[in-house]
């Protein structure tokens, strides 16, 4: 294993002090809740030039003539997301610029694909990139760490995803009338890894198939009233229309935080339509509130929480494997309704091993973080 560089603007920094971090981003519940321990402080975000108050995109830090001029304010580079804004070669300009100011290199690997992105290729040449450039990794599942020592001969440290719900729904979700599961499908504004149509046509057959084995279930499926691909929406207004009164189309503004999980506290379970992706935040907001998952074979969903919640139902747009995955999720003993007791337990019991998590979670990233100060190893 390599050594660390040290920092080339003089002896590796003292790690008695409060570590100040620059991270790209700063602003996201994510990033947060992996720094929230004592002694680590984030530097905001800056605001791109022409940019509405709040917003980080494009990152202003990944800029080699900010981190000059801004190497006094941090400690430590680490760079989570938002990175497709840039060119390679700008990238490894930036990250030579942080080891002349004497800044380690922090990379957390969300994504090996880009589920903003249809062609990877761009994306791919940036990890290769910043994760061999990098002082250390990070990832979110062992499959990914398993990927990245493959890929690039780099050990990754995995720290899984922290919570993301911020507080417990008051109601805990509502129970559809009748009695009957509600299975949910979320299109959001149909980002380029959402492969609508597809996971629309699945999901109704799969509906079809356990209403026909005696299952009391139904549809949901979602959509922004902005959308990214017309064409797709309109794919799926008429395969909704077509399935009868088995599915209800809701389409809606952009939800909210409390008004998202107000909604997805009231499914039984809930469907990714993903065709490709590698982590999903989405199914971390399901596991905090209590809903199983249903989730395709791609990426690593499945080892982001091993314990039962969350089902593989082959590519998006197998209707058999789906309905065999949501045939296991509602039958399971652990499988609770919206708006129970069962269900408002199980929410609070996971809150409660969140908390441990997140605490967990931040002291290995400030674990890392010294040591990377201290000239502790590649």
């Amino acid at each position: 294993m390599s050594q660390l560089l040290a920092p080339t603007a003089g002896s590796p920094r003292s790690t008695s002090r409060t570590v100040r971090i620059a991270s790209v981003p700063a602003g996201h519940p994510y990033v947060a809740r992996v720094t929230a321990a004592p002694g680590v402080e984030l530097l905001p975000d800056p605001t791109p030039p022409g940019a509405e108050p709040g917003r980080w995109w494009p990152p202003v830090v990944l800029d080699p003539a900010w981190v000059r001029e801004h190497a006094a304010e941090a400690d430590l580079l680490h760079v989570h997301f938002g990175t497709e804004s840039f060119a390679p070669e700008h990238l490894a300009r930036t990250l030579a610029a942080a080891r002349e100011q004497g800044w380690p290199v922090v990379v957390t690997v969300h994504d090996l694909e880009h589920p903003q992105l249809t062609d990877q290729d761009g994306y791919r040449a940036q990890l290769d990139v910043l994760v061999p450039g990098a002082d250390a990794v990070v990832t979110l599942t062992p499959g990914a760490a398993a990927e990245i020592r493959a890929r690039w001969g780099r050990d990754a440290l995995v720290v899984p995803h922290p919570r993301l719900l911020g507080e417990i729904p008051d109601d805990g979700g509502a129970p559809a009338p009748g009695g009957e599961r509600v299975v949910g499908l979320h299109l959001k504004d149909l980002r380029p890894n959402v492969d609508a149509p597809a996971a629309t046509r699945a999901l109704l057959a799969a509906v079809a198939d356990l209403r026909a084995s005696g299952v009391a279930v139904r549809a949901e499926v979602r959509l922004h009233r902005a959308v990214r691909d017309e064409a797709a929406r309109a794919e799926v207004r008429a395969l909704c229309a077509a399935a009868g009164p088995a599915v209800d189309l809701v389409e809606h503004h952009r939800l909210d935080d409390a008004a998202l999980a107000a909604a997805l506290a009231g499914l039984d379970a809930c469907v990714l339509p993903y065709a490709h992706g590698t982590h999903s935040g989405w199914l971390e907001l399901c596991w905090d509130l209590g809903v199983p998952v249903a989730a395709p074979a791609v990426g690593y969903y499945a080892e982001q929480h091993p314990d039962g919640s969350v089902a593989t139902s082959g590519p998006v747009g197998d209707a058999a494997g789906l309905a065999t995955a949501l045939r296991g999720l509602l039958g399971a003993a652990t499988s609770t309704r919206p708006g129970t007791t069962e269900r408002a337990a199980l929410v609070r019991d996971r809150r409660e091993r969140r908390l441990t998590a997140d605490r967990a979670a931040a002291e290995q990233h400030a674990a890392l973080y010294r040591d990377l100060l201290a000239g502790g190893p590649r």
